[in-house]
């Protein structure tokens, strides 16, 4: 009788650490080959700083264009002609403009912002709201005696009343600011809450519509026209403010 073979069970060898070691690595390394590659972490936005030249340099521009366009209108403006009367190269021209389009909405937008420049700094000395009043009407009195609107409207009728349109919606917004101590003295002086928008709609209407039919009176007129016209709003109020 054959003697019973004894089986012998197979066992496993443990791997060792170093072995577990490499296959982890090998196996990071095949994830990060096939993994996508992150997106750069964006730069923050650079604000651009503008030196006291570059300034000097974009007002020169402006007038430059502005004079241009009074003389020969909108559709006649060259790039050349501008940086020419400018005193600069067209790459100079390109640093700060791109096109013609983005130069004339520039000009718009620097005539605009220097009326209202112009407003504030002419009132910001009065605190009494009849002189601040004062103040309000002499600065539209100053600005359509020297302004050349007029010529505008000649030369280039459409982009001129483009300008007036955009020039109103600001103004009705900006009148009431600036003019809100001296509505808040009326209030009080009336015992009654005026329309301030219709005010300063009106008021900014009749500045306009000087440039469209000017009234051709002799002399400084405006004051006294405007204090009839805020007088017949206030029709039945005594509105000791109002001084002819």
């Amino acid at each position: 009788m054959k003697a019973p073979v004894s089986v012998k069970k197979r066992t496993r060898s443990k791997p060792s650490v170093e072995s577990t070691k490499t296959s982890t690595v090998a196996r990071e390394s095949r994830q990060r080959a096939t993994a996508p590659a992150p997106a750069p972490a964006p730069h923050p936005a650079r604000r651009r700083r503008r030196s006291g030249r570059s300034e000097a340099t974009i007002a020169a521009i402006l007038t430059a264009a502005e004079n241009v366009v009074l003389r020969s209108g909108v559709h006649r403006v060259a790039i050349l002609a501008v940086c020419k009367a400018a005193g600069i190269s067209r790459g100079t021209f390109y640093r700060y403009f791109s096109a013609q389009d983005e130069l004339l909405d520039a000009l718009v937008r620097h005539k605009r912002e220097g009326f209202h420049r112009g407003l504030i700094q002419a009132m910001r000395a009065f605190a009494d709201p009849d002189e601040r009043f004062d103040a309000f009407i002499e600065h539209l009195e100053n600005y359509l005696e020297h302004t050349q609107a007029r010529q505008l409207l000649i030369v280039s009728p459409d982009f001129a009343l483009g300008f007036f349109h955009r020039f109103f919606h600001d103004a009705v917004v900006r009148f009431q600011d600036v003019l809100q101590t001296v509505f808040d003295a009326w209030d009080e002086r009336l015992d009654a809450k005026l329309d301030r928008e219709l005010i300063c709609e009106l008021l900014i209407r009749y500045v306009l519509s000087e440039h469209l039919a000017p009234s051709g009176n002799a002399g400084r007129a405006m004051p006294a026209r405007i204090r009839r016209l805020i007088a017949t709003l206030t029709a039945g109020a005594r509105v000791p403010a109002l001084r002819t």
